[in-house]
C-alpha cells in the first residue's frame, strides 16, 4: 500500500471511530508498527491527528463545517483583500463560476461594474449579484441550510450545461499531500466539476486554511491557482513545488 493511501485510510478510520489503537492500524493496514508510527508522527505534524498512548485520536471533526455566519466573521480583512485581487482577474464578457463561500461572496462588490455572467451555487451570492444588477444564474439542487450552498446530483447535472472562462472556488483546507479539501463530499464533487468546466480555476483561501485537512478531496493542488494573503512560513516549503500562488499585497 502506498504511503498516501495509508494516511487516507487512517483518516477514514478516525472519522468513524475517533480513537484508534496502534495495533488495530497495524492489522488493518497490513504494515509494520514502525511504519505506522512514522505515519502518525507525520500526520500529527500536519495537524491531522493527535497521538495518544498506544494509538491516535482525531484532532477535530473533519466532516463538520461552520455556518456561513461563523465563517464570515473570521479573517474578514484578509478575505476582502483576496476577493479584491481575485475580482481583478475577471475580464469584460467573462462567464465565471462563483462558488458558495465566505471569501467568494466578498468578490461581489468588486464585480459590480463589469459586464459579465455569473453562475453560482450560493443563495446569498445570487441575492447580492442581483442587487448589483449583475447577470446571474443559480444552480438548482439541495440547499445546505447552514451555509446556503446548493449541492447534490441536481446541481451537478445543472452545472454540466455551462462552460466557464474562470472559476473561483473556496476551500476549507489546503493540504500539501491531499490537495484542496472540504468537509462535504457532495460539495467536493460540485467544486471538482466546476474546475473541470473552467478554462482557469482559482481557489481563494486565507492563511488559516493551511493548518489542517478535511474529509473530502476536491482536486489536486496543481489544478488551480491559489489566491491567498500569505503562506505560513512553516508550510511554505511543502507547497512551493506543488502550487501556483498569488499572494495579495497588504
Amino acid at each position: 500500500m502506498l504511503h498516501a493511501e495509508r494516511k487516507e485510510k487512517i483518516l477514514d478510520l478516525l472519522e468513524r471511530v475517533t480513537v484508534v489503537k496502534l495495533s488495530e492500524l497495524v492489522e488493518s493496514l497490513d504494515a509494520s508498527e514502525s511504519t505506522i508510527r512514522r505515519d502518525l508522527i507525520e500526520m500529527e505534524e500536519d495537524g491531522l491527528l493527535a497521538r495518544v498512548h498506544g494509538g491516535a485520536k482525531l484532532l477535530k471533526q473533519h466532516n463538520l463545517e461552520p455556518s456561513m455566519n461563523e465563517k464570515s466573521f473570521k479573517n474578514i480583512h484578509s478575505k476582502q483583500l483576496i476577493a479584491k485581487r481575485a475580482a481583478e482577474l475577471v475580464e469584460e464578457n467573462d462567464c465565471i463560476y462563483l462558488d458558495a463561500g465566505s471569501t467568494t461572496i466578498e468578490m461581489i462588490p468588486f464585480l459590480a461594474d463589469k459586464k459579465i455572467i455569473v453562475v453560482t451555487n450560493g443563495l446569498s451570492h445570487v441575492e447580492r449579484l442581483v442587487q448589483l444588477n449583475v447577470e446571474a444564474y443559480l444552480l438548482g439542487g439541495k440547499m445546505k441550510v447552514h451555509t446556503k450552498a446548493v449541492v447534490g446530483a441536481v446541481a451537478l447535472d445543472n452545472i454540466s450545461n455551462y462552460h466557464f472562462d474562470k472559476a473561483f472556488i473556496g476551500t476549507n483546507a489546503v493540504h500539501h499531500e491531499f490537495g484542496f479539501m472540504t468537509p462535504d463530499t457532495e460539495e467536493a464533487f460540485l467544486k471538482r466539476k466546476a474546475c473541470l468546466l473552467a478554462d482557469e480555476t482559482f481557489v481563494v483561501a486565507d492563511h488559516s486554511k493551511f493548518e489542517s485537512a478535511n474529509f473530502a478531496k476536491m482536486f489536486e493542488l496543481d489544478r488551480a491557482t491559489l489566491i491567498t494573503d500569505y503562506v505560513p512560513e512553516n508550510k511554505a516549503e511543502s507547497f512551493i513545488q506543488k502550487l501556483k500562488i498569488i499572494e495579495v499585497e497588504k
